[in-house]
């Protein structure tokens, strides 16, 4: 059964999907969708996703939406193919949870108000609001300081293999070091900067960028 993702390639979200289907050696189809012409908000579209955004899985008759539960779901269904994603005893899941949320909550969120004041406004003739870009900065900061503490005592974010809370970093780091000139945030710490290099480097992220 072949997978179908709707979502452009783009987007942070449909990135982190595709990432996890490749590491887990799952086919995939891409269903494109023009987010300027709002195909997003289709009526078509609403059906699979009610939220109008994006990625949705359609896997035979079954559809998901919400990026981190669609790696969820593919990470225990085929737990024994491919890239071992949640940890092999029940306290390493925990920990794969707990950094999941971490990139949920803490720190995907200052890096999309970056992203959207730093690329997307200036693409549509929107200035910037400087004092939110400088505060997401700090707060993207301070985040990063304590990444930098966990990751001076493992090699990944939930111990020494590589997990779904790594994985789900990637898109939005992308963006960070490579889009909109915040580079600095990573490399300027060590053990942040040797865990990027390590993940961003993995045939799947590669794969992905190159879609």
């Amino acid at each position: 059964m072949v997978v179908k993702v709707h979502g452009p390639t783009f987007t942070a979200a449909t990135r982190r999907v595709l990432a996890c289907l490749i590491e887990k050696g799952i086919d995939y189809d891409i269903v494109p969708l023009d987010l300027l012409n709002r195909a997003h908000k289709d009526p078509e579209y609403l059906k699979l996703q009610p939220f109008g955004v994006v990625p949705v899985i359609e896997d035979g008759d079954f559809t998901l939406y919400e990026s981190r539960a669609i790696l969820r779901y593919y990470a225990e269904k085929y737990k024994s193919e491919g890239t071992e994603l949640l940890g092999k005893t029940v306290e390493e899941r925990g920990v794969v949870e707990q950094w999941l949320e971490v990139e949920g909550q803490n720190y995907h969120p200052p890096i999309d108000t970056l992203i959207v004041h730093l690329k997307v406004f200036p693409k549509m003739g929107v200035p910037a609001d400087m004092k939110l870009v400088e505060e997401s900065e700090e707060k993207l900061a301070k985040v990063l300081d304590i990444y930098e503490e966990r990751l001076s005592k493992s090699k990944y974010l939930a111990g020494d293999f590589f997990s779904l809370a790594d994985l789900s970093h990637l898109p939005a780091t992308e963006y960070l070091v490579n889009d909109i000139g915040k580079d600095y945030m990573i490399r300027d710490r060590k053990h942040v900067s040797a865990w990027w290099d390590d993940i961003s480097s993995r045939p799947s992220w590669k794969k992905v960028l190159q879609l």
